[in-house]
């Protein structure tokens, strides 16, 4: 099943991030660069480090120029996000490419990569929210919060996992099909953001 597949490689790259647990800390893919699994531990490193200069960037103390210089990084990695979820989106195309599609198959609401996208940001929320489960200077009132929260994802990440694993069978057998949209940001794109091509004006 892939979401098995996923889920393992999401806790290995969490767990293997908070070894050093510092957004500088390079990454050290242990997986065949042509493999999905490669595309993967990629993937969920990238949303490890963001999800950490989120947690940075809320500091009330933090120096502006500093926040400025964050917020730049956060902006790339979302651009990182998105180009990996494209990639792994074509690896599952490819892979599907001769699949008998029945005459009445329907397209899913979100790609594969897009369902998996969000398996991967529920790993870090389980992740994190079993530390706060167990934080050791916080009160017991907030362990019983925390594991209340932790059990509600945890039956989530059940029930994406099935449905995800659902998708992928439905595409194999030709029951549904699949195609990938490049996105479209606006925003980095210097001929479609007003604010970046009205300054490259005489």
């Amino acid at each position: 099943m892939i979401s098995s597949i996923c889920n393992n490689i999401f806790e290995k790259s969490i767990n293997d991030y908070h070894i050093a647990d510092n957004v500088e800390t390079a990454v050290n893919n242990p997986f065949e660069k042509t493999s999905l699994e490669h595309l993967l531990y990629l993937k969920n490193w990238i949303d490890t480090v963001q999800w950490h200069f989120e947690d940075l960037i809320r500091d009330p103390q933090i120096d502006p120029v500093a926040a400025l210089v964050l917020k730049r990084r956060i902006d790339a990695s979302n651009q990182e996000r998105t180009d990996m979820v494209e990639f792994i989106d074509t690896y599952f195309l490819d892979k599907y490419q001769n699949a008998a599609v029945k005459e009445h198959a329907t397209i899913n609401t979100e790609s594969p990569a897009w369902a998996i996208d969000r398996l991967s940001i529920l790993a870090l929320k389980i992740y994190h929210m079993q530390q706060e489960a167990t934080r050791f200077d916080a009160s017991e009132a907030h362990h019983v919060a925390c594991r209340k929260k932790l059990d509600v994802l945890l039956e989530q990440r059940k029930d994406l996992s099935h449905a995800i694993d659902t998708l992928m069978a439905d595409i194999r057998d030709g029951v549904k099909y699949m195609k990938v949209y490049k996105q479209m940001k606006m925003y980095n794109d210097e001929s479609l953001n007003p604010v970046l091509y009205n300054q490259q004006q005489p």
